[in-house]
């Protein structure tokens, strides 16, 4: 792996303490991307609390929708395996699901009948909103709806269930109509759900739907996070601060505000004048409308709108090096080996090493 200051080749060492000199200047140091894993997490964390400065991560408007929901109206919520075991009905909703994940149809077993299933029926598979070629993929009933109506479908679908009439009208009504009795038929029915693909009133409504369900049948949700541990990394920040992603220390303590903590507004804004951006998944870069001053801890190959003042190529979790991180499959945190190990550092190693060249130690 190779590390670089100012575009020249440098030993780690050296590009360590440059990135600790420019983290030391700012008034505002950003911590951003956060595509590590946990180890990585824990690290950039401390760090941002060691330099009073904030953190945030890349899939932090996904994640937040979600959590937004979460704590103002609560939620039902089982694992892939329990749907996979159980579900009589799969109710797919939002746009780019196989795309968001690639295995959700072989992780939840679509194509066979539950095993725990009553009668051992097929299951039914449903897809509002998704894309037609790829409801047919996975032998998926399509129901379509534009993105932008998504939310009103949603709403249409509960009243539906309830009973009630809704402003919706001709074939997109009728097939609502028809999926709200196939939804009340079934023994246990599962939504399946993400946030990278839906805006938070649709998963407020779909969280309310799931509870008018429950109470004449069993109905529950399945909503999986990003990819490249960005559930691992919420649930890091929680434990470590109380708070979810987009927290700062600039009074000595965590402070959570999902506004003044995005990473891009900081940053267009001028308030950070240093950033670290960690991508030890992919070639992932920020998206910042203005150019200030920072570090790369990004796998081999990244190329930036501008660079960095220091790069460092680091490893990727679960291939160059051993790693916890968030399973979507079981809904918790896995050990994964590395498969295909190398001398790569890895990201908290490296932060490890700047945190040494900091003013104080």
């Amino acid at each position: 792996m190779t590390a670089y200051v100012d575009g020249t080749a440098v030993p780690l060492e050296a590009a360590a303490a440059e990135a600790a000199r420019l983290l030391d200047g700012a008034r505002l140091p950003l911590v951003a991307g956060l595509q590590t894993d946990v180890a990585g997490a824990r690290a950039a964390i401390l760090l941002a609390e060691k330099l009073h400065g904030a953190y945030d991560h890349a899939a932090s408007d996904a994640l937040l929708r979600d959590v937004g929901v979460l704590r103002q109206a609560g939620r039902m919520v089982t694992t892939a395996n329990d749907v996979r075991i159980r579900a009589d009905l799969v109710l797919l909703v939002g746009p780019r699901l196989t795309v968001l994940w690639p295995e959700l149809a072989e992780r939840l077993a679509l194509a066979a009948p539950p095993r725990l299933s009553p009668d051992k029926a097929a299951r039914k598979i449903f897809w509002l909103g998704g894309e037609p070629a790829a409801a047919a993929a996975i032998g998926a009933t399509h129901i379509g709806v534009g993105a932008d109506q998504l939310p009103l479908a949603v709403a249409g679908l509960r009243a539906a269930v309830a009973g009630r009439k809704s402003r919706l009208g001709g074939a997109l009504a009728k097939s609502l109509a028809e999926l709200a009795e196939n939804l009340k038929a079934a023994h246990f029915g599962a939504a399946v759900w993400s946030a990278e693909s839906l805006d938070e009133l649709t998963i407020e409504a779909l969280s309310g739907l799931v509870l008018d369900l429950n109470q004449k049948t069993r109905f529950t949700n399945l909503a999986f996070g990003p990819a490249q541990n960005g559930v691992g990394v919420l649930q890091t920040s929680g434990w470590m601060t109380g708070f979810p992603i987009r927290t700062g220390f600039g009074r000595g303590y965590p402070e959570h505000d999902i506004w003044r903590f995005d990473a891009n507004r900081l940053v267009d804004t001028g308030e950070a004048d240093a950033a670290l951006w960690i991508s030890a998944y992919g070639a992932a870069t920020p998206n910042w409308r203005r150019k200030v001053p920072f570090i790369a801890l990004a796998a081999p190959g990244t190329t930036f709108s501008y660079p960095p003042k220091v790069q460092i190529e680091v490893g990727a979790p679960g291939q160059d090096h051993d790693a916890i991180e968030w399973a979507r499959d079981v809904a918790s945190f896995t050990a994964t080996s590395a498969t295909t190990a190398s001398e790569a550092p890895r990201v908290d190693a490296v932060i490890g090493l700047i945190s040494e060249h900091l003013k104080g130690n």
